[in-house]
């Protein structure tokens, strides 16, 4: 009944139906366009690149440019919530709440595509997110180069806050990330003469277990960092040594600095391996656009006084998290901020059940809008 009486908790429900993976978001991209272009379009001017689309709303007096971002892709998650509007899609899912990101994105255009500030103000509906680092794309494609903004925005929902709560901090909000793929190459043979064999499953165990020290040894406990390894893939039945094995996993970070050091750390145990265990390590480690989230000290705290001085707003001062973004490439480049969106869901980003409670839609595009015009104006 909800959606009936507020048209962008139906779009949400609309875009949840219809999840892609990114740089794939053809459906996503097509029924975004069919809506923005059905707006009034006298202060609009759109551009569109591969599947992402960046819209502009011009100012009367354009000294400046507001951005706001929101992302448009999903999961390779099988949904499991139960809902009427699951999605159609197997196997894909927007069990990150990109779906709830785009329906306040839609609200907040719609609402300036007939209320003309001073500044302009610029959406980016950025695909990628969760795969590509669509962000560095479009960046370094120089997509935004004639509407670059002066100052950068953007929400995450929260499933730990409440509906009502945002929340945020000046710094470091999220770390940044850095994919590990490794590919052990030595010798298989018979269970019964592994003198005659060069095992990569024994090779890649020690790798395992000795990036593990990296973290008790080489990282300053003050600051913290995370390995986590979550494939391991080798073998093929009980009585043969196998002579290849492969793992891919994660390396979270707070500071740029401490990336450089994590990854070379990893890339010597790597060829430590290959010395001892006589193999090959074919080590990829890419970071791409996955900065760490670092929200610049003015214009957080301006977000921070809006948000205390909101009667609609509970404001939560955040914690840190090892949840990676690839925002942080953007606030690299241009200041800004991100922040918590509470929607209260007893299951967390990337599970299968995550359900987002839809109230929380209408009360950000009300927040943000209110937000966005004293930021334009």
């Amino acid at each position: 009944m909800m959606s009936e009486l507020n048209p962008f908790i139906k779009i949400r429900r609309d875009l949840h139906q219809i999840p892609e993976i990114g740089l794939l978001e053809f459906k996503t991209h097509a029924y975004l366009m069919d809506y923005i272009t059905a707006l009034p379009q006298e202060y609009l001017e759109i551009i569109e690149w591969e599947t992402a689309i960046i819209v502009r709303v011009r100012g009367k007096v354009g000294a400046k440019t507001i951005g706001w971002r929101t992302d448009i892709d999903g999961l390779p998650v099988s949904e499991e919530t139960g809902l009427p509007f699951k999605s159609i899609h197997p196997n894909q899912m927007h069990a990150c709440g990109h779906d709830v990101h785009m329906s306040i994105a839609l609200g907040l255009l719609t609402y300036f595509s007939e209320h003309q500030g001073q500044n302009h103000l610029v959406f980016l509906f950025q695909p990628a997110e969760e795969n590509a680092s669509g962000g560095k794309l479009l960046y370094d494609a120089g997509v935004l180069d004639a509407w670059m903004p002066d100052e950068f925005y953007a929400l995450h929902v929260q499933p730990n806050l409440k509906v009502g709560q945002i929340g945020t901090k000046v710094g470091t909000l999220f770390a940044g990330t850095c994919t590990i793929q490794a590919k052990f190459s030595g010798k298989s043979g018979h269970a019964a003469y592994p003198h005659e064999a060069n095992d990569m499953i024994v090779a890649a165990s020690q790798f395992v277990n000795q990036i593990q020290t990296i973290i008790s040894r080489n990282v300053d406990p003050i600051e913290g960092a995370v390995i986590t390894l979550g494939t391991f893939h080798a073998g093929t039945t009980g009585n043969i040594i196998s002579g290849e094995a492969s793992l891919t996993g994660t390396i979270r970070t707070l500071t740029p600095e401490m990336s450089r050091l994590m990854q070379e750390r990893v890339r010597q145990v790597a060829h430590g391996i290959e010395q001892s265990y006589q193999c090959q390590v074919e080590l990829i480690l890419e970071q791409g656009g996955y900065y760490p989230v670092v929200n610049t000290e003015k214009e957080t705290t301006a977000l921070i006084d809006f948000m205390k001085d909101h009667s609609k707003v509970d404001f939560i001062s955040s914690p840190t998290a090892m949840t990676g973004e690839d925002f942080g490439y953007l606030l690299d480049k241009t200041p800004g901020a991100m922040f918590w969106l509470g929607v209260d869901s007893p299951y967390g980003l990337h599970h299968s059940m995550m359900s987002p409670k839809e109230e929380a839609i209408p009360l950000a595009i009300e927040v943000l809008e209110a937000f966005l015009t004293m930021k334009i104006n």
